[in-house]
């Protein structure tokens, strides 16, 4: 008897993997890169991935995959291993141009295909430190990002830019982990680039009295946007985070969502079409309330780099592209 209810039990488990395997058969697998836990650009590849209208198109797979960031994702595009993917409009731009921070190959595989969010830089330090620049910071304890995110590499370039990248003792970690250290005391600042409010700071704030350092002012000192014109000034507005009463000044990126130069026009174009509409929108607020940004009115915001074919062609139909 247990042998014959083991052969059935493995039969009706073979039965359930035949059918999850035919649901795909014959479906192109699609990749849409994300990021690190803790951060917005994961929630905006499962957004995508789990959107009911999204996952009926016909023929694809659309499948959300973690990632180190906006310079993995650049990468990974570019080669064909993933298929869209969120980046930064500076990244997009300096490795279009063979510009990234030791790394002069051209990615010119990686186009726009809509502006999703701003992302601000946001360095996060607890109150009555001392710490109130970034000067302040040297032969301290920073967590700077993920290696291979956008966070890491901008962090490297501001902090070059201002001259201490090679004086403070550099912590390469995602958010939440810096988070849960610098609340241990083995950071004294991390730093992220990401939509407000962040979960992490959020952590920090719980069991922190946490400050927000200035980042504006030192880059309005030392010529930084005029380096970076892709950047823009931004403030992080007083009681977004818990004991933090006063507007954090500070600068930001555009994220966008992008694709490989190589993926069918039509399937991009399909993609805008469900994600820019009152329903698709709808949803993307639902999973974070900076996706408020998101709207056809600012589909091509922060887009200095072309424009996949899908997309053009989407943004002409609206109107948004002459």
């Amino acid at each position: 008897m247990k042998k014959s209810f083991i052969g059935i039990l493995i039969g009706l488990i073979a039965v359930v993997f035949i059918f999850a395997g035919s649901a795909y058969a014959g479906k192109k697998r699609v990749v849409v890169g994300g990021g690190p836990a803790g951060g917005t650009f994961q929630v905006v590849a499962n957004a995508i991935q789990v959107y009911d209208p999204v996952k009926a198109l016909e023929g694809y797979n659309i499948q959300a995959q973690s990632s180190a960031g906006s310079v993995e994702n650049l990468r990974k595009i570019n080669s064909g291993k993933s298929h869209f993917g969120v980046v930064y409009s500076g990244h997009v731009w300096l490795g279009r141009e063979g510009k990234m921070k030791a790394d002069p190959k051209k990615y010119e595989n990686v186009m726009a295909v809509a502006y999703l969010y701003g992302a601000p830089a946001q360095l996060v330090v607890k109150k009555g430190s001392g710490i109130k620049s970034c000067k302040d910071l040297e032969g301290k304890k920073v967590g700077v990002g993920n290696a291979g995110s956008g966070a890491f590499a901008n962090c490297e370039m501001f902090f070059s830019h201002l001259g201490i990248w090679d004086k403070i003792e550099r912590n390469a970690m995602g958010y939440n982990d810096a988070a849960n250290a610098f609340g241990n005391n083995q950071l004294d600042a991390f730093w992220l680039f990401t939509a407000f409010p962040s979960g992490a700071v959020i952590m920090a704030a719980q069991t922190n009295d946490i400050a927000m350092i200035d980042l504006n002012a030192d880059a309005e000192a030392t010529g930084f946007f005029k380096e970076y014109p892709y950047f823009s000034k931004v403030s992080i507005p007083a009681g977004t985070y818990k004991g933090v009463d006063q507007d954090a000044p500070s600068f930001q990126d555009s994220t966008l969502l992008v694709a490989n130069k190589d993926v069918d026009a039509e399937l991009v174009y399909k993609m805008l079409s469900l994600i820019y509409t009152d329903e698709g929108l709808a949803h993307m607020r639902e999973q974070k309330k900076v996706f408020e940004a998101m709207s056809l009115e600012t589909g091509v915001n922060g887009v200095v780099t072309p424009l996949h074919p899908g997309a053009e062609k989407f943004w002409k139909e609206k109107g948004i592209l002459k």
